[in-house]
């Protein structure tokens, strides 16, 4: 989770064997009115810091691969959402933050893993997309401080906070079930890019199994 992990472990793997497409999956916050667990997708990325916001989407490398990811995310039922993204170094809880990226950004989703995914594809000419599921909503605030959890000394704090204010507890199982709608539609997609893969691998192999 996080800018930096997401890039450590992306060097790890990237430039080291050859990929035909870089996914950047997982969950998002929605930036535009839709449901949970719908599905989002893009090429274009953009970076937020917690001192500026660079709207200059990042640069990532075409390939005809994504290119298939993002025309199953738009055949989907319900059709899926095509758009840029944004990502943060820091968790964002309020609603009121959300709409201040949402306006300044105009992304569709909000994450904090695809802008350093992105950086490194382009570093090891890998091409690159996002396919994200909607686990909350952009006019929602979240239970409490998830930041407090990014940092070791804050784990005591955070615990304190739930034991502090019950209702989030109640929140807390709210976000919970939303996630696992998010988990599903995301469970879903891939089966089904996965299978529809398949059936292309098979039908080139019987196809130059006939030209032999």
């Amino acid at each position: 989770m996080g800018l930096e992990n997401a890039t450590k472990a992306a060097v790890r793997v990237l430039p080291h064997q050859p990929f035909c497409l870089a996914i950047s999956t997982g969950f998002a916050c929605g930036l535009i009115a839709m449901d949970v667990g719908a599905l989002l997708a893009g090429y274009e990325v953009v970076l937020a810091r917690r001192q500026d916001l660079d709207v200059s989407p990042m640069s990532v490398v075409p390939g005809i691969e994504r290119d298939v990811v993002v025309n199953l995310v738009e055949r989907v039922e319900p059709s899926g959402h095509i758009g840029r993204f944004v990502s943060t170094e820091y968790v964002i809880t309020s609603a009121a933050e959300k709409h201040r990226f949402a306006q300044a950004t105009s992304a569709i989703g909000l994450d904090m893993e695809s802008a350093a995914l992105a950086a490194e594809a382009w570093c090891a000419q890998v091409p690159f997309v996002v396919v994200r599921a909607v686990s909350d909503l952009v006019d929602e605030d979240l239970p409490l401080d998830f930041n407090l959890f990014l940092r070791p000394t804050g784990w005591m704090k955070g615990v304190a906070t739930i034991i502090g204010r019950l209702s989030s507890i109640t929140e807390l199982c709210r976000l919970h079930r939303q996630s696992r709608v998010a988990a599903q539609t995301l469970t879903m997609f891939f089966r089904r890019y996965t299978a529809e893969m398949s059936a292309a691998d098979t039908g080139v192999n019987s196809s130059m199994d006939r030209r032999s």
